[in-house]
């Protein structure tokens, strides 16, 4: 999949019988000229335009962000229970993983190569074919720790259960 330009988007929508609004492009132009990394949700989006004077409803930006993941503009990420998140698809194979803040919603990305290849080895072992290898890791980052939110790994991790369940879910994945 190639880099979409706001021509190209264009194109696209016009086969499929829609046409380019300026909300579209608007859109566009803000995903191409995020720092790598970052990752806007509806709310983030619509806040951003409103500080720049932009005037597009939230429910304009729910709809263009939904056909833009459905296109393969962008990429649809649940970062936080219950938020989607999108970030500008890049070419096949791009796959990164997420460390998420569950108090502050900090997102850092990393790459790791062992990581696609279990996903490869799984899907491979089920008969499927792998389409997106993601991983989230919900954190707590420092700052969140240092105004007192409990590490939630702490509380747990401390539970005899709770560990049994985890080593019993380790053997039977390394079977």
């Amino acid at each position: 999949m190639a880099l979409y330009t706001p021509s190209s988007f264009k194109a696209e929508l016009n086969d499929k019988g829609w046409r380019m609004t300026p909300q579209r492009e608007t859109i566009l132009h803000v995903f191409q000229n995020l720092p790598k990394g970052n990752h806007l949700s509806a709310e983030d989006l619509y806040n951003m335009l409103q500080n720049r004077g932009e005037r597009i409803s939230l429910s304009t930006i729910y709809r263009t962000l939904k056909l833009m993941a459905r296109m393969g503009i962008l990429r649809e990420l649940e970062l936080a229970e219950g938020h989607k998140h999108y970030e500008i698809n890049q070419p096949y194979p791009h796959h990164h993983h997420h460390l998420v803040c569950v108090q502050c919603n900090k997102t850092v990305e990393f790459k790791n190569d062992s990581i696609l290849k279990i996903g490869l080895k799984q899907t491979e072992k089920s008969g499927l074919h792998l389409l997106d290898c993601q991983l989230t890791i919900h954190t707590i980052c420092y700052e969140a720790l240092r105004m007192g939110w409990p590490s939630l790994v702490s509380c747990e991790w401390s539970c005899p259960r709770a560990l049994a369940d985890a080593e019993n879910s380790e053997s039977k994945n390394s079977e």
